[in-house]
C-alpha cells in the first residue's frame, strides 16, 4: 500500500508502507531507503 508522510514541516515522502511506530509515526520504503514521519490525512 502506498502511503504519504511528512518529515519536518515541508517535506513529503510517498512510498510503500512498512510499519507503524508506537509514537504514531509510520515508516515507508522508497527504493532501498526507509523514512519515518507523520502520516498525511486522507482527504
Amino acid at each position: 500500500m502506498i502511503r504519504t508522510i511528512t518529515i519536518g514541516s515541508c517535506i513529503s515522502v510517498q512510498g510503500v508502507f512498512e510499519r507503524q511506530q508506537a509514537n504514531g509515526n509510520i515508516v515507508v520504503r522508497v527504493g532501498g531507503k526507509t523514512y519515518e514521519g507523520k502520516p498525511v490525512a486522507v482527504a
